[in-house]
């Protein structure tokens, strides 16, 4: 087939076989004097088949969203965990600090051993045993303050006490 440049060329079998591979072309290879090379015209008809998304396409978006909804489940679980386990140590903490404080105030030297210590803080009840050790200087003593929630340590504090 001969086409100079002001007749358009009609080959349609052509374009048919090449319209199947990715989209609809009109059947219509335009040569112009201004544009030297062939301009296709895409169709904006689609056939029903065409319509909407494959089942693989479809599948593949589901396990992108499920892996970002268990990303955010498991940061969310972390992030609620440690907000609890902060919240334990401030009561352990607490705790803590008032049975030195109250060792402190007795105004004597402990007595070498272990104490054990009941401590109710934001209505959790805590344990706190209190370990007292010699130094190798006789007027100081070396206090541990252990404290346990649930049969676990949560929070240890050393201290040493001296004689007033």
């Amino acid at each position: 087939m001969v086409c100079n440049h002001f007749i358009a060329c009609h080959d349609k079998q052509f374009l048919k076989q090449a319209s199947t591979f990715f989209f609809e072309f009109e059947p219509v290879l335009l040569f112009t004097r201004q544009l030297p090379f062939m301009r296709l015209r895409l169709s904006t008809k689609r056939n029903a088949q065409e319509q909407g998304f494959t089942l693989i396409e479809v599948l593949v978006a589901l396990a992108i969203v499920a892996l970002a909804l268990m990303a955010g489940v498991r940061v969310s679980g972390s992030l609620t965990h440690n907000a609890q386990r902060q919240s334990d140590a401030m009561l352990a903490q607490i705790c803590a600090d008032n049975a030195l404080i109250q060792l402190r105030l007795s105004q004597q030297l402990p007595s070498v051993g272990v104490t054990h210590v009941s401590c109710e803080q934001a209505s959790k009840t805590l344990d706190v045993a209190l370990t007292v050790n010699t130094t190798p200087n006789p007027a100081f003593r070396r206090v541990d303050a252990q404290v346990f929630g649930a049969q676990f340590p949560i929070l240890r504090v050393t201290t040493v006490v001296g004689r007033y």
